[in-house]
């Protein structure tokens, strides 16, 4: 029987004090700290947050090299390795590596495990995972975009191979930046349904857009809902309108959250202009649809977001949707972005992609 009024929030030490980025900011790769989990830990710590007796920490499980293999070729795994042998390196222009790089992203897999199997168990009723490295932009063969291993992909084929899971599984991710290496683990397979809502240059084009569906039988479990740039709160809700009726048809066993929080008005490499609010309102609406589809069952997992004054209280707002309390965003939030609305381009977009989507999903109309 589940504990509908547990959460579990993965929390580890680690997460707030190692793999340090040697560069000052604004450097890009600079923004990728473990102030972002001490910041959203004080926050927390500040507003009660675990003084409530639903919420319950959990400490992540420790998970050898052999897991990271089910995810990650040996030679990706070896090279991060080494080079957080050698003190520092770097891959490519997006991720850098210190010493603590491979034993921490390491743990973020093992604490991602963790938030899932905490929910499966029916330990606790959803979870948040706040961890670093992030992991969406990260391929089987490739550390890419701040993130190292891919912390979700990497869950999900333990579930499958480690513990044979083979119910029905749903990613929601909502980082501004299309989760161009989490898509491609499950873009053939049926049972994983992937729904990325995310920022899109409509004017040069890139990798993420309406018409990249899945393929053979994944055929319409792979959907993207591109926003355009600066995009506000009234905006990013005109997604669920798509979303519900998916996640209602495909009924999932459980939901997975790729919480990024990059969209956020204020942070340093994200161009939309949501505030806290609509996290907590985008929360509100999902715990209702997962309690009627799959028992409220909901596991977030940390990805981007990069403001060291907006992660801790967008976090906050997912904590007060889930415990069903009311929230009320702070002061500096109150800023008039109506005039920025994209009521028309989101319009077209959901047009198009309800076209695109009719095939797939009887309850697309």
């Amino acid at each position: 029987m589940i504990d509908k009024n547990k959460i579990g929030i993965i929390v580890d030490e680690d997460f707030t004090t190692k793999n340090v980025p040697p560069y000052p900011y604004p450097t890009f790769l600079s923004y990728e700290t473990p102030l972002r989990i001490k910041a959203v830990l004080n926050y927390l710590e500040k507003t009660d947050v675990f003084k409530n007796e639903r919420i319950i920490k959990i400490e992540p499980i420790t998970v050898e090299e052999d897991i990271i293999y089910l995810a990650h070729t040996k030679y990706l795994v070896n090279s991060i390795k080494s080079l957080s042998g050698r003190g520092a390196g770097l891959l490519g222009d997006e991720v850098f590596i210190t010493e603590d790089t491979f034993d921490l992203a390491k743990k973020a897999v093992g604490a991602s495990i963790t938030s899932i199997n905490n929910v499966i168990n029916n330990e606790v009723n959803q979870s948040f995972a706040l961890i670093r490295p992030p992991g969406h932009h990260a391929l089987r063969e490739k550390s890419s975009g701040l993130c190292i291993f891919n912390n979700v992909a990497n869950s999900i084929i333990f579930l499958r191979e480690e513990l044979q899971y083979t119910k029905k599984i749903a990613i929601i991710d909502i980082d501004a930046h299309f989760g161009d290496g989490l898509v491609q683990y499950f873009y053939d397979d049926p049972s994983v349904l992937y729904f990325s809502i995310h920022e899109y240059d409509f004017v040069e084009g890139e990798i993420g857009f309406i018409d990249e569906i899945g393929t053979g039988e994944g055929l319409g479990k792979s959907i993207n809902f591109p926003i355009p740039l600066n995009s506000t709160d009234n905006d990013f809700l005109e997604t669920i309108e798509i979303l519900e009726p998916v996640l209602r048809e495909f009924k999932p066993e459980f939901i997975i959250i790729a919480a990024g929080f990059d969209m956020y008005y204020a942070d340093p490499i994200g161009n939309c202009l949501l505030t806290s609010f609509s996290y907590y309102k985008f929360t509100e609406k999902l715990l209702k649809i997962a309690e009627d589809i799959c028992e409220g069952k909901m596991v977030f997992i940390l990805e981007g977001g990069y403001s060291l004054i907006g992660l801790p209280v967008c976090i906050h707002s997912v904590i007060k949707a889930l415990l069903k309390e009311r929230y009320e965003r702070p002061l500096f939030e109150c800023v008039d972005f109506s005039a920025d609305a994209k009521k028309s381009e989101i319009y077209k977009i959901k047009s198009a992609l309800k076209n695109l989507l009719v095939t797939y999903w009887d309850s697309i109309v």
